[in-house]
């Protein structure tokens, strides 16, 4: 009975070693607390730059939308925004993550943190794509929600080589996503609360689950 139970045990403890060398569990809640911030410095930015007016808009008439504001202004300063916010996120990720790796004395790059960046950024590339093709066809103001979406199914996609909570986190954004598309006045404060409030509250949680 014995020999029964520690051959469970051996295979239990190969699963658990198996499990572990095809996922990354690196990832430091500080980057998603600093991800968040940023996030939400962009979305003051944007808000402060044309979103106070939107309330005004015949959102049942895009045209007063594009009467509003020029288009093509409005989609350089919403990139603008855009890159540098996210280019501040990943940098402040970078370094929490490949510090804590280092404090683990793990290696920086392998198989797997490929395995999960591949399945991050596809989607992310592809949702790049589409809000750029949407913005310069006149649907620039989809462009916050859809973000959130294709960020969230990245997030899900990417959630079977790393932490599970990346699934649940993936899962909030699509689910902002898919509301912001109904009500795109308040595209911009749904692109807040995804990118910025959710980030932070859920680099809070991995910051003391797992680091602490």
């Amino acid at each position: 009975m014995e020999t029964g139970n520690e051959q469970l045990k051996s295979l239990s403890d190969i699963r658990n070693i198996m499990e572990r060398s095809s996922r990354f569990f690196s990832l430091s809640g500080l980057s998603g607390i600093s991800a968040g911030i940023i996030a939400l410095i962009g979305a003051t930015v944007a808000f402060i730059i044309f979103g106070h007016n939107l309330r005004s808009i015949d959102w049942g008439n895009y045209n007063s939308f594009y009467n509003q504001y020029n288009l093509g202004r409005m989609i350089m300063l919403m990139f603008a925004d855009g890159f540098f916010t996210l280019l501040l996120a990943l940098t402040t990720g970078i370094y929490f993550t490949t510090r804590r790796i280092r404090k683990k004395g793990l290696p920086i790059w392998n198989h797997t943190i490929k395995r999960f960046l591949s399945n991050l950024f596809f989607p992310l590339l592809i949702g790049g794509v589409f809000c750029i093709i949407i913005s310069l066809k006149g649907l620039i103001f989809l462009a916050a929600p859809i973000t959130l979406i294709f960020y969230g199914l990245a997030l899900y996609n990417a959630s079977k080589f790393t932490l599970n909570e990346i699934r649940y986190l993936g899962i909030i954004q699509t689910v902002l996503g898919i509301i912001g598309c109904i009500w795109v006045e308040y595209g911009i404060i749904f692109w807040a609360l995804g990118f910025g409030l959710a980030h932070i509250i859920y680099g809070i949680l991995m910051y003391f689950k797992y680091e602490r």
